[in-house]
């Protein structure tokens, strides 16, 4: 009598079956990750055409990436790793991108256009984490919104558990005030 063999199932399972060449299974691993992607992407980079690019690359080098995948670690905590330096590199394209079109004042004149301020709570609040400087915003929305604990984070930062709770703190000192504001209106 011969058994067959069994699949792994969850994400390390899928993981190793499209390093195999299964499409289907990447497939299923890019629809269970992609919203959590996004959200942290378009949080990070304020920018949803940025951020749809970030995790489109993210999810490219991660299915070219498959082989190296050690699936001692959580998969998502791989896939982030991934997704935090899209990030990153494209938080610093578009800075240089951002100087170079600030030395040319016409273009800046010409590109410029009303803002509108949101006047509902939640945009307040989303505009407060979008001002904090970039390492508290990471730690912050990994944290807080993305839900890892810092173990994950220091997996995917490659920063100390103590770094990651000072950033988090820091970033949470720094809303404090903002929030206060926010709900005493």
């Amino acid at each position: 009598m011969t058994h067959a063999a069994v699949e792994p199932v969850g994400d390390t399972g899928l993981a190793s079956r499209a390093a195999r060449g299964d499409v289907d299974a990447y497939e299923l691993l890019v629809r269970h990750h992609h919203p959590s992607c996004m959200r942290y992407a378009a949080r990070m980079l304020r920018d949803a055409a940025d951020a749809e690019d970030a995790v489109q690359d993210t999810f490219m080098r991660a299915y070219l990436a498959l082989s190296r995948y050690d699936d001692r670690q959580p998969f998502r905590a791989w896939l982030f790793r991934i997704l935090v330096n899209r990030c990153r590199t494209l938080a610093l394209q578009r800075a240089r991108r951002t100087r170079r079109f600030l030395n040319d004042p016409v273009a800046l004149v010409n590109a410029a256009s009303p803002a509108e301020e949101p006047s509902e709570r939640g945009d307040a609040i989303r505009r407060a984490v979008d001002e904090l400087e970039p390492l508290l915003r990471e730690a912050f929305l990994l944290k807080y919104v993305e839900e890892m604990d810092y173990q994950e984070m220091a997996t995917i930062l490659g920063a100390s558990v103590s770094a990651l709770k000072m950033r988090v703190k820091r970033a949470c000192d720094a809303l404090r005030p903002r929030l206060r504001e926010i709900y005493d209106d």
